[in-house]
């Protein structure tokens, strides 16, 4: 028989008909192609090729003679395959919101402790045809960390699932022993327990003490540190009381969400917090919204337990390596950037505090009795109403679980979803945990039906506190295109509600950008008509493609055109001529101007209203320009001309802009005596 530790135990402790102890996963899959039956059968056939890879599911609680201590796990005779999973189908339509309910009222039902602590439900019937896996274990035999473990038991990095080592072959059975030899056994273990235990509690506490003075008083190598201001400022440990701090029923509420975990990082690095300060700040935004919208948000901040695995690198043992930091949410705070900085803050105090005291945490104990006694307890606690008037400690519980960033499969299924389903306690009535899984945080809500009833108007603030936290960084850093972003997220329905990535948001924009060329190009095509009249002037001038460049070079080119070729004056009229006046109109004028003075120069003042005014003046030189390499030409032009030339240029380029001002009419009149 292996022993509890005194954290697994206690959750077995703890739990009573109002308060069950087990967490849960709620997965869903897209179907295999191809499965035409019951994906129900086809999952049970396939885990029972992977039962062995996780021994706990082949164990069982074994209680200590007189329940003088901690009860241990001793080997299942029997693993009931009908009993451990089971099947059952969404009643129709098949929604998201049917999902979420009868989630709810599966976690309300406590294990059978006389079978090994788990149970798997099959769910099907989704009128989209997906599948879904609730997944419960008993706290007492895992943590997050250990949850992890069992998934990669569990799933696959492809499609096709893995070849796995079978199951060895079973030993000889041992033979049971008696009462009497149950009993030496116990008090033996009850013994040895206590003298480690007691040594353990002294060396730990002596660390405790150490580091709560080392906290209250720096030593002189910690003042030498830039960062060092003397104690640290300790966190608020007594929470307001709000609707969550309340005595619990049996029941249980229950919402999921997605949201985009790209966008979270994008905050984070924006704002230079960390993943689970931004995580951290969208739920402080939900239960802000929620608490003002029942007009029960409180004066001071809102504080969080924030569960911390005390698990090492590479540990992949399955139990319970957890502690515990509480940080406030700042939801006294109305602006979303300050109150992400002001949870960044806080948890980073709380963070060095529980980094400094994880080493003197005790991570077993042993208590003689226990197993009868904190239970009554427990259930004496729940009875006498007391959570309704003390405080607990915090007023929510937030934790956040890395999960894999590449897709899984199970059965050949691939994994669509991985949302949690965790704890609420009498004091602690609302429980929110986040796993990361490909590019989306997996929102789990868990809540006591009786004190949170409309958990899925809770679940739906987390999308506006995202999208709240987006616009604010788009308009402080300019990270998002925060309007376009925000839209998106909100037309997606509510069950999957998920904020879409800033990719998407560029795409379109630049699909937009693409599009303007072509909407200028209408008004080009129509300018050969118009330019019919100049021809006699200018025979030699291929006036087709000149104008069909002249709303292009008049808008876009003139600027650097003016630049290069003519003197202050003639940058600024060139353009703003360009730009005020009709194509048709800068046709033909542009001829009149150019043609009556100083014909070398006419490109540098002409080029900004129409290149095909320059051309007509130099036929030798112009012929070939007529075409596309009209730009290339006219600087050639431009140098070769003195600068009495250049002079003369602005003057004309002013005759031509006051003649269009005053006359657009007669300007064809004027042209012919040039």
């Amino acid at each position: 028989m292996k022993q509890l530790s005194g954290i697994d135990a206690t959750f077995l402790y703890m739990e009573t008909p109002e308060t069950p102890m087990h967490v849960a996963g709620l997965t869903l899959y897209e179907k295999p192609p191809g499965l035409t039956g019951s994906f129900y059968d086809h999952f049970r056939t396939f885990f029972a090729t992977r039962l062995h890879l996780i021994p706990i599911f082949s164990k069982k609680l074994a209680r200590t003679v007189f329940d003088l201590d901690h009860p241990g796990w001793v080997d299942a005779s029997n693993v009931d395959l009908d009993y451990h999973i089971k099947h059952t189908n969404l009643p129709k339509p098949g929604s998201f919101a049917q999902l979420e309910a009868m989630v709810g009222d599966l976690h309300s039902v406590t294990l059978d402790r006389s079978r090994p602590l788990w149970q798997f439900t099959v769910i099907e019937g989704f009128e989209d045809g997906r599948v879904a896996l609730y997944s419960k274990v008993h706290h007492a035999a895992v943590d997050g960390g250990a949850g992890m473990v069992i998934t990669k038991a569990l799933y696959d990095v492809s499609a096709t699932p893995r070849e796995v080592e079978p199951p060895p072959e079973p030993g000889p059975k041992k033979p049971k022993p008696d009462t009497a030899e149950r009993a030496l056994a116990n008090l033996g273990a009850l013994m040895t327990n206590a003298v480690r235990q007691h040594f353990t509690v002294l060396a730990a506490g002596a660390q405790m003490m150490t580091t709560v003075a080392g906290l209250l008083v720096p030593t002189a190598a910690d003042k030498e540190k830039p960062e060092a201001g003397g104690a640290p400022v300790l966190p608020n440990l007594l929470p307001p009381k709000t609707p969550f701090n309340v005595t619990i029923s049996g029941q249980r509420s229950y919402a999921a969400r997605s949201l985009s975990l790209t966008d979270a990082k994008l905050i984070g690095k924006a704002t230079g917090t960390k993943i689970n300060d931004v995580v951290m700040a969208i739920c402080a935004g939900a239960l802000r919204q929620y608490l003002i919208d029942k007009k029960a948000l409180p004066a001071t901040p809102l504080l969080a337990f924030v569960p911390i695995s005390l698990r090492e690198a590479g540990n992949t043992d399955i139990n319970n390596q957890v502690s515990g930091m509480s940080c406030s949410l700042a939801t006294d705070i109305a602006d979303p950037l300050e109150r992400l900085m002001s949870i960044q803050k806080t948890a980073t105090t709380s963070k060095s505090i529980a980094g400094v005291t994880k080493d003197a945490t005790p991570k077993d104990f042993t208590m003689l009795g226990a197993p009868f006694l904190l239970p009554g307890m427990m259930q004496l606690f729940g009875k006498s109403g007391l959570a309704d008037i003390i405080p607990m400690g915090a007023n929510v519980v937030i934790s956040n679980t890395p999960g894999p960033p590449f897709p899984l499969y199970c059965a050949g299924a691939k994994v669509l979803a991985l949302y949690p389903v965790s704890i609420p306690t009498h004091g602690i009535a609302l429980n929110l945990t986040v796993q990361s899984y490909l590019d989306k945080l997996d929102f789990g809500l868990t809540a006591d039906r009786r004190a949170v009833p409309d958990i899925v108007r809770l679940a739906e603030h987390l999308g506006d506190a995202l999208d709240e936290l987006k616009a604010a960084v788009a308009k402080r850093f300019g990270v998002f295109a925060a309007p376009a972003a925000s839209a998106e997220v909100a037309t997606e329905p509510k069950e999957m509600a998920m904020a879409k990535t800033t990719a998407k948001t560029k795409k379109a924009g630049n699909a937009k950008d693409a599009a303007k060329p072509k909407a200028a190009a209408k008004p080009a095509a129509a300018k050969p008509a118009a330019a019919m009249k100049s021809k006699a002037a200018a025979p030699a001038k291929a006036p087709a493609p000149a104008k069909a460049k002249a709303p292009a070079a008049a808008k876009a080119k003139a600027p650097a055109a003016a630049k290069a070729k003519a003197p202050a004056a003639a940058k600024a009229k060139a353009p703003a001529a360009a730009k005020s006046k009709a194509p048709a109109a800068a046709k033909a004028k542009a001829p009149a101007a150019a043609k009556s003075k100083a014909p070398a120069k006419a490109p540098a003042a002409a080029k900004a209203k129409a290149p095909a005014a320059a051309k007509s003046k130099a036929p030798a030189a112009k012929a070939p320009a007529a075409k596309a390499p009209a730009k290339a030409k006219a600087p050639a032009a431009a140098k070769s001309k003195a600068p009495a030339a250049k002079a003369k240029a602005p003057a004309k380029a002013k005759a031509a802009v006051a003649m269009k001002a005053a006359a657009p009419a007669k300007a064809k009149a004027a042209a012919p005596p040039k």
